[in-house]
């Protein structure tokens, strides 16, 4: 048995209206890092200097030394940019992402922050790497860092990131069962939830492209004008999808080393400008955000089918293609995953091992399909979805003129074919099936057959659709 932990569908094309407040059509959320004081140096216990996220290209960590030009860097944000961008935000809700050390070492930004009412979340211990802690390291560090974020805020984090995260590190936040959200995530427009062990946990997606990080990286931003056109193109495309009725958030990475520069401040401040320039958006704090997801959208618990059993998804799903456990037997051995977990997941495998059948497993997966409005249906004999699926379509209500004729039609069609004819009644009327009778019984046996699987495959996606959500 194989599981793919990985969610590769997310809301696929049908994603949840999230009713933003007042009828808004995007929800706009900035981020400030403030990780000042944080970063790597031998002064906080750390084996090397930082280099990570600063004016200085291709930057290495030098080790047991400290990095003036790298120190002074750093400094510039918390001295300089960070009351710079404080001016022009302290009227608006946003998110900061602390580092404990740093804001333990900046009593009068963690001041300025909370009277301007923003958001305070854990940005971990402190900036540095996660990647290669065991479990037992990095959750002591998630510990440490709440308890000195609760001394220093005077409560503890809603929120989380830590953005320099290890694979482990959503799971160890959920687990801590303390958080309205998880922001390690860049995989969705919107919130989503996911689930360890028993938890379900909130993930409110970030973003590395609506990112000033770009100004510090080889592959990024090397002007302003580029940061604001990037800025004003997310927000036009999002806006314009919440105009036509599928709302988004847009995330928007602040660091106050990097657009605290005069020569990036401008075109952030521009950029803003156009976005405050337009009717219903919502300014919001990632925690508001995450308040309102959980209110609106709460979690849904179900019997996920990648996580079930062998006996209880052959149970669920054995009767799928007509009277053939077997494909639910094999399906359970493929590899599954949280994108299987709806009705277009479940039948992509059960589609995938019924093509691969041989010719005569197949052909034994044609003859279990009984006749249209045949011997088994007057009796009462047959399963309880072809009953339904064959009553949708009126076969249940056949004149004795028409119940002759579907007799007819299915005793040529079985001698010339060896196998049933077979439909997707819940796409036809009577009519529409005679139809497709008179069509196809000129064909030769093996478009015929190939038909006829693909019928198969269509009433099996139908009878998914009635039991899960898709």
């Amino acid at each position: 048995m194989h599981r793919y932990p990985r969610n590769m569908t997310g809301y696929g094309p049908n994603t949840p209206d999230p009713q933003w407040p007042g009828g808004a059509k995007i929800a706009v959320q900035i981020v400030l890092n403030y990780e000042e004081g944080g970063e790597n140096n031998i002064l906080h216990g750390d084996p090397a200097s930082e280099a990570f996220l600063s004016e200085i290209t291709g930057a290495q960590p030098w080790a047991g030394q400290r990095h003036w030009n790298m120190e002074s860097i750093y400094e510039y944000g918390s001295r300089a940019g960070f009351w710079r961008i404080h001016d022009l935000l302290k009227d608006t809700p946003i998110t900061v992402y602390g580092v404990a050390d740093a804001l333990a070492r900046a009593p009068q930004q963690v001041k300025a922050m909370k009277d301007a009412g923003w958001e305070i979340a854990s940005h971990g211990l402190k900036w540095v790497e996660h990647k290669d802690m065991s479990d037992a390291e990095e959750r002591d560090q998630i510990e440490q860092a709440i308890r000195l974020h609760t001394q220093i805020v005077g409560t503890p984090p809603r929120g989380w990131y830590t953005g320099r995260c290890s694979m482990n590190t959503e799971r160890l936040v959920a687990e801590t069962g303390q958080f309205a959200y998880v922001a390690d995530s860049y995989a969705d427009d919107l919130p989503y939830w996911t689930r360890y062990r028993d938890r379900d946990q909130l993930v409110v997606p970030y973003t590395m492209d609506c990112n000033d990080m770009r100004f510090a990286i080889q592959a990024g931003y090397t002007n302003g004008d580029q940061f604001e056109a990037a800025l004003k193109d997310a927000f036009d495309v999002l806006y314009a999808e919440g105009q036509a009725g599928r709302p988004k958030m847009m995330s928007i990475g602040l660091h106050c080393r990097l657009i605290g520069r005069p020569s990036r401040f401008a075109a952030f401040k521009r950029a803003l400008d156009h976005i405050a320039g337009h009717e219903n958006v919502w300014f919001a704090t990632r925690l508001q955000i995450a308040d309102h997801w959980a209110k609106q959208h709460p979690p849904m618990r179900f019997d996920r089918p990648s996580s079930m059993s062998k006996a209880a998804f052959v149970d669920a799903f054995g009767g799928i293609f007509e009277h053939s456990p077997w494909i639910a037997e094999r399906a359970h051995d493929l590899e599954l995953g949280p994108m299987h977990d709806d009705a277009c997941g479940v039948h992509s495998v059960l589609a995938r091992v019924f093509r691969s059948a041989t010719e005569q497993e197949r052909l034994g997966v044609l003859n279990a399909h009984p006749d249209l409005a045949g011997k088994l249906a007057a009796a009462g004999r047959l399963t309880a979805e072809s009953t339904a699926e064959q009553a949708g379509a009126g076969l249940d209500m056949l004149t004795d003129e028409e119940r002759a004729m579907f007799t007819d039609f299915n005793a040529r069609y079985t001698q010339k074919f060896g196998f049933p004819f077979i439909i997707a009644v819940k796409d036809n009327t009577k009519e529409t099936i005679k139809a497709a009778f008179v069509r196809r019984i000129d064909n030769d046996r093996a478009t015929e057959f190939a038909e006829a699987c693909k019928q198969v495959e269509r009433i099996a996606e139908l009878r998914l659709e009635d039991k899960l959500a898709c």
